[in-house]
């Protein structure tokens, strides 16, 4: 049974109120089976087409506040009203996100333990305030280990030390993947304590100067091309109180590890035995080096826009099924002259052709007298890359009340490798929503199975975890490692070798040779389980192992170690 983290409820209890924090007395629970539904024939053209269009060099990467959205918005806003869905905020199709996008000078002299550090070869920092640059002198350097306080956990890497006026050093991921089989944390999976944003924010929260996260492969789950990729350029966030901003750090950032090493070793430190230190318990060393930081900062605000549209229902409309996928993605970089637009096809080009396809079922459905008693509602997040902007600012202030919001159904870079034998669930455990997708797969003689690198923490890495925050049912699913047969097994060998290192990166463009029909077959699943879920009074909980489930619990009890093994 996992334990209920305390930074988590604490920010999801003062998020809701007391009517959202759990649903009405008088609803069921979900403890029916899903009952078949009628297969149905997506259409892959125009699911291809889709792909093609929203990837495509005229839609310039699709980076939130520039051209690239105008033309994206303007896409799917019409893709949307040809339909006949309704314009879900105030009757437009847009709903203004309010962003702040910080743009750090590539001119960066950086210098830790006297010793210079390069932009983007080394290290990249960036600052999330808008007061022109940063200009830090010789500033404490600390070792805090994970970064973590997790007092369910007996962990306290900040124990003791005062961190006014000084800048941790901090290590990806969490304890439990270092020591899968020591009981800490739990093991492979990544907990929200190993996600990049919980330690900047717990380091706010300790009132450091600064933060910087050693980036080590493994652990990460990607390279440091990922970082350099995402982490330079312009960087958004939701515009945030003055108060907020002044309680966040000045600088955050990552170092490479062999610049980490290099640092660690000029203070007389050996980091491979301060790693294994951290991993056993919780640890702070200050390493009696300083960090000195310049850099300029530039400050632009501008609304970017989610796309809401909603299929209303027949008996019971108040109450909706909500997709998401993020339509965003990293946009341009002209100081790559071969190549400088970041396509996002399969990250995310692919899921928001995956919500239009099911949309323009669902509505057809609907035209033809077989509508829905629930709503469902579309949304085409926005920001998603940046940190889940756009769906987290939809669960701040949400159109329709996040207590009748029955589910989420997420769409995140769909399946391009063929049909599967099995199904993955993206920490697969955590609710009863997850029975739906099940018997779903089971007619599709498909097993569910939990996703194989839990220590990438995929949960908390895209928009279904906003909602999931809030205590409503959320998955992120599709899928699987099983090729149906040899032919698709060759296929996929030859395309994951085609896509290696494409993830945020230039080539990760549409290709007229991608097997869709895993994509279309997953589709189907999250079809099945909207028509099954939307003509019943079902709400779905999550589990008592789920760090969720005092928000909205379950009424059925998980398989036996169903969370535990999923989470292992």
């Amino acid at each position: 049974m996992q334990p209920v983290y305390p930074l988590l409820a604490l920010a999801l209890l003062s998020a809701c109120s007391p009517n959202a924090s759990h649903h009405d007395g008088d609803h069921a629970v979900a403890t029916s089976t899903p009952a078949a539904v009628t297969s149905v024939a997506f259409n892959e053209v125009r699911f291809r087409d889709d792909i093609k269009a929203l990837s495509s060099d005229e839609f310039e990467g699709r980076a939130p506040t520039t051209r690239g959205e105008q033309r994206t918005l303007a896409y799917l806003a019409k893709a949307f009203e040809e339909m006949g869905l309704k314009g879900a905020y105030q009757g437009s199709f847009l709903q203004p996100v309010p962003m702040v996008s910080y743009t750090a000078s590539k001119e960066q002299q950086v210098t830790l333990a006297g010793l210079p550090f390069k932009y983007r070869q080394d290290l990249v920092l960036n600052s999330h305030h808008d007061n022109g640059g940063v200009h830090i002198d010789n500033a404490p350097l600390v070792f805090v280990g994970y970064g973590i306080n997790a007092p369910e956990y007996g962990w306290n890497d900040y124990q003791d030390v005062d961190m006014k006026g000084k800048i941790a050093v901090i290590l990806v991921n969490d304890p439990g993947f270092a020591r899968p089989d020591s009981g800490k944390f739990n093991g492979k999976a990544m907990t929200y304590y190993g996600r990049w944003n919980y330690k900047f924010e717990e380091a706010s929260r300790q009132g450091a100067l600064g933060a910087l996260i050693i980036h080590d492969t493994e652990p990460a789950s990607y390279p440091w091309s990922v970082i350099e990729n995402s982490w330079t350029g312009p960087q958004q966030e939701l515009v945030q109180s003055h108060a907020e901003q002044a309680r966040r750090i000045q600088v955050e950032g990552w170092l490479t590890l062999d610049a980490a090493t290099r640092l660690f070793t000029q203070a007389g430190l050996s980091l491979p035995h301060l790693m294994a230190r951290a991993a056993d318990s919780a640890i702070n060393v200050p390493l009696q080096q300083t960090a000195s930081i310049a850099f300029k900062n530039k400050a632009e605000y501008a609304n970017s826009h989610n796309v809401v549209a909603t299929l209303p229902g027949k008996q019971q409309a108040d109450e909706h099924i909500i997709y998401t996928a993020h339509w965003d993605h990293l946009g341009k970089d002209d100081s790559k002259t071969d190549d400088p637009i970041y396509n996002g096809a399969l990250d995310n080009a692919s899921g928001t052709a995956g919500i239009l396809e099911i949309a323009r079922q669902l509505a057809e459905n609907a035209k033809q007298g077989q509508g829905l008693a629930r709503s469902v509602t579309f949304i085409a997040t926005t920001g998603e890359e940046q940190g889940l902007l756009g769906s987290r600012y939809y669960a701040a202030n949400p159109i329709y009340p996040i207590a009748k919001t029955v589910a989420v159904l997420n769409l995140d870079s769909t399946n391009i490798y063929g049909k599967t034998k099995d199904f993955t669930i993206v920490g697969k455990g955590q609710s009863e929503l997850e029975n739906y997708l099940i018997a779903a797969a089971k007619q599709q003689d498909r097993i569910a199975v939990a996703e194989k690198n839990p220590a990438s923490g995929g949960f908390f890495r895209s928009d279904h975890f906003s909602f999931a925050k809030l205590g409503v049912p959320a998955v992120f699913a599709g899928g699987g490692s099983e090729p149906v047969d040899a032919a698709t097994a060759a296929y996929k060998t030859q395309m994951q070798a085609s896509m290696k290192g494409c993830y945020h990166n230039v080539c990760d463009e549409y290709r007229e040779d991608w097997d869709l029909s895993g994509a279309l077959q997953d589709m189907q699943i999250y079809y099945q389980v909207t028509r099954t879920l939307g003509n019943s009074q079902d709400w779905p909980g999550y589990y008592s192992g789920s760090e969720f489930n005092r928000l909205r619990p379950a009424q059925s009890a998980a398989p036996e170690s169903e969370f535990a093994s999923a989470t292992k």
